[in-house]
């Protein structure tokens, strides 16, 4: 809650306490005129929201009650009415803002600016989530790199296909969260990049999400020398929001469509996790699920996502506003949810990608039966302990080369976004016990020293990053280490 804020809804719950003193015309111009001066300040500093209309409602009750005092005393049932109203008013004008507040995002702490682009991409490959058979699969793209520039102009927190598309997700009015572009950044739209190459990161955000709600995690990757392509996937995202000035929003109707019928892929391995079996006998259980359930389809789809990305690379390293900014053999990608599922699908059949990344996402689909030949972090929240751990059987084979397998403990799945900082309220936000910065802190700067050390080939022991609430095992060559230094 902003600072004027508190002062209004304070300030209009004080004066329920001292109306009664409140006897002479000064007095009465004296308060007036303090209401009258908060509530200018608040709207010209910090500008009007449509959290605050419970708050903007008790300043008109309170001020006509300045105006049109009286001694004569209303019947105790109206006086009770009155006092439910005022304390109901008074609870809501402090609930709403509170619930979706005007937050600050986590700084930066590496050595470069942040600059962001919007790119569009459009494949040739069919679209399957339209009915139109001639459909292409087009793409909506964020870019996030270095910049030594000094100025520029903010980005806007979250587009609006992203505003439009989360109150979609909840059945609320379009307008809800505009006030969202309150909202500081310390990002900044189409500044020079920086004149080097950089690595480059490929992202994939969790369903039904947007890449533009990772602003915590994704600008303080860039701001440490990293290129991300965050990828928005159409029509499995909150909204898309293309050149023409046309959205494409989640669908609903494919969602519904592909979801039909599934729960008869992933019932017998709840159940055999339910039955406390041993690892042995649940494992070919399992495995059936991670294979067939209707998701990996999906992971599927979204690797070529990001195929289609890497394959543009090269273009966008020739010319123009990348031109010679992409060390193209350095490419690694990171996703979160199964954005992070599709990251390490990506990774097995893309040769151009080096190392990924998933935080907090089932491996659905095809590693269960092979291996990572290349560096792969899994970086989990803390699951409660009757959760399937699909992934302790998708990730048996580990990796030929680094695998890192890390938790972040007291930590839920929204902690690796900025859900928690938009909607601080746990019960609702799906994040842990854990304090927010404390959380995107870690999974930050795990994230950035897996990438600086199979990327840019840092000389960095992940085992160094000491933090209570982290967990952390090195596996090398499917073998547990105490030490992960380059050889």
């Amino acid at each position: 809650m902003q600072n004027f804020e508190y002062i209004l809804i304070l300030s209009t719950l004080g004066f329920l306490f001292i109306k009664k003193f409140i006897n002479t015309k000064a007095k009465k111009s004296y308060l007036l005129g303090y209401f009258s001066l908060i509530l200018f300040i608040h709207l010209i500093m910090e500008g009007y929201r449509w959290q605050m209309i419970p708050t903007y409602v008790l300043i008109i009750i309170s001020v006509f009650a300045i105006i049109k005092q009286h001694k004569k005393k209303h019947h105790i049932i109206v006086r009770i009415l009155k006092t439910i109203g005022i304390v109901l008013l008074t609870g809501i004008g402090f609930l709403l803002p509170s619930l979706l507040p005007i937050f600050k995002l986590p700084k930066t702490t590496g050595a470069y600016k942040v600059g962001t682009q919007d790119l569009f991409l459009k494949t040739n490959r069919e679209e399957i989530i339209t009915s139109i058979t001639t459909d292409k699969r087009e793409l909506t793209i964020k870019v996030w790199y270095p910049s030594n520039d000094k100025k520029g102009t903010k980005d806007y927190y979250i587009d609006k296909a992203g505003r439009y598309g989360f109150a979609k997700k909840y059945g609320l009015p379009n307008s809800t969260f505009n006030y969202l572009n309150k909202i500081e950044t310390e990002v900044y739209k189409n500044i020079n990049v920086a004149e080097e190459k950089f690595p480059v990161l490929i992202f994939s955000h969790g369903y039904h999400s947007k890449a533009n709600g990772y602003y915590a995690l994704l600008s303080e990757i860039a701001s440490h020398g990293f290129i991300i392509f965050a990828i928005n996937h159409t029509y499995e995202s909150t909204g898309s929001h293309f050149p023409d000035d046309s959205i494409k929003y989640f669908s609903y109707e494919f969602a519904n469509k592909i979801e039909k019928d599934s729960w008869n892929t992933i019932e017998p391995s709840i159940k055999a996790f339910q039955q406390n079996m041993t690892f042995e006998n649940r494992h070919p259980i399992v495995r059936k699920s991670l294979t067939s359930y209707f998701v990996k389809n999906m992971i599927k789809r979204w690797a070529e996502d990001i195929n289609s990305v890497t394959a543009k690379l090269n273009e966008y390293n020739s010319e123009g506003f990348f031109e010679n900014r992409l060390d193209l053999n350095k490419i690694g990608v990171f996703g979160h949810s199964r954005g992070g599922a599709a990251a390490g699908e990506a990774l097995l059949i893309n040769n151009k990608i080096k190392a990924g990344a998933n935080l907090d996402g089932v491996q659905w689909g095809q590693i269960v039966d092979t291996t990572f030949q290349k560096p792969f972090l899994f970086l989990s929240s803390d699951w409660p302990e009757k959760h399937p751990n699909y992934n302790k059987h998708a990730y048996v084979n580990k990796s030929t080369s680094y695998f890192y397998e890390a938790k972040i403990l007291q930590s839920g799945h929204s902690n690796f976004m900025d859900i928690p900082f938009m909607i601080p309220l746990q019960s609702i936000n799906e994040s842990g016990n854990i304090n927010p910065e404390l959380a995107i802190n870690i999974s930050r700067k795990l994230v950035i020293a897996f990438f600086k050390k199979h990327l840019k080939a840092e000389k960095i022991d992940l085992n160094t990053l000491q933090y209570p609430e982290l967990t952390l095992e090195v596996f090398q060559n499917k073998n547990l280490t105490k030490n992960d230094q380059n050889q």
